[in-house]
């Protein structure tokens, strides 16, 4: 079972960091499998807005869009069937471009 630390902190008072409370919880016969932080190694996703749609000329369920994240423009295939102009959502750069 996963337990958010925010969540807890609304029940208990916890003045110790994840780790220490992680140990102290292990000792009290409770298995602390890990900790996992939120938004932990996704650096390089920013939101994007979505300049134009256009159909995919060799497949019927995906479309390619022009997104910008506000420095630069990028050419994206999109298999979301609700994709528009005007919306914003994740981008994921490449760490090469």
């Amino acid at each position: 079972m996963r337990l958010s630390l925010n969540w807890l902190r609304e029940f208990v008072d916890i003045t110790v960091s994840p780790e220490e409370l992680a140990h102290r919880l292990t000792m009290a016969g409770f298995e602390v499998e890990g900790i996992h932080r939120m938004g932990e190694g996704i650096g390089d996703v920013v939101v994007a807005e979505i300049l134009s749609v256009r159909r995919h000329p060799n497949a019927d369920k995906l479309s390619l869009c022009e997104v910008s994240d506000g420095s630069a423009r990028f050419a994206v295939v999109c298999g979301a069937s609700n994709v528009r102009a005007g919306a914003k959502g994740a981008l994921a750069s490449p760490r090469w471009c």
